[in-house]
């Protein structure tokens, strides 16, 4: 796995690699009941609201803690095309109102087939450094390795 913070263009960079078809692995990116199961870090897990997985469709959802603690965000589909999306994401309350005292994030995934494997690329963008150091410091790069960690689980 790649992961790069490139502080000059206010963005991090995750490269992965999956032993699956795109097929099933653009599946388990699109698909709430998929990302239910690996999205967020153990022991917490996710619970989706709502999903409309299309240009001005949302996903709403909660990561929800051990102790059955919640915090929302609100992913906003900006984009979606052959084997690539794009998102702004931000924290929210249950209703996807955006909480202004985090970051927004905004998020491209692309996919390819190399062979008997599928390559995930993310780039993840902020409007300032500032942005970018308050995820990390928040453990995005643990929690988000974390969760691409079950992915590949989950693909099994």
């Amino acid at each position: 796995m790649i992961f790069e913070k490139d502080l000059a263009n206010r963005q991090l960079h995750v490269i992965r690699e999956f032993k699956a078809r795109i097929e099933k692995v653009w599946r388990a990116w699109t698909e709430a009941e998929q990302l239910d199961k690996w999205w967020g870090p153990k022991p917490w897990h996710v619970e989706t609201k709502t999903m409309t997985f299309k240009p001005g469709g949302q996903w709403l959802y909660a990561m929800v803690g051990p102790a059955g603690e919640k915090h929302w965000s609100n992913a906003s589909f900006t984009a979606v095309g052959a084997n690539t999306f794009n998102y702004t994401c931000t924290f929210s309350d249950e209703n996807g109102v955006t909480n202004l005292d985090f970051p927004a994030a905004y998020w491209h995934v692309a996919m390819k087939q190399d062979g008997a494997k599928t390559i995930v690329d993310v780039t993840v963008r902020f409007d300032d450094i500032a942005g970018l150091e308050k995820l990390i410091a928040m453990g995005f790069q643990t929690g988000f390795t974390m969760g691409l960690d079950q992915l590949e689980e989950l693909l099994g």
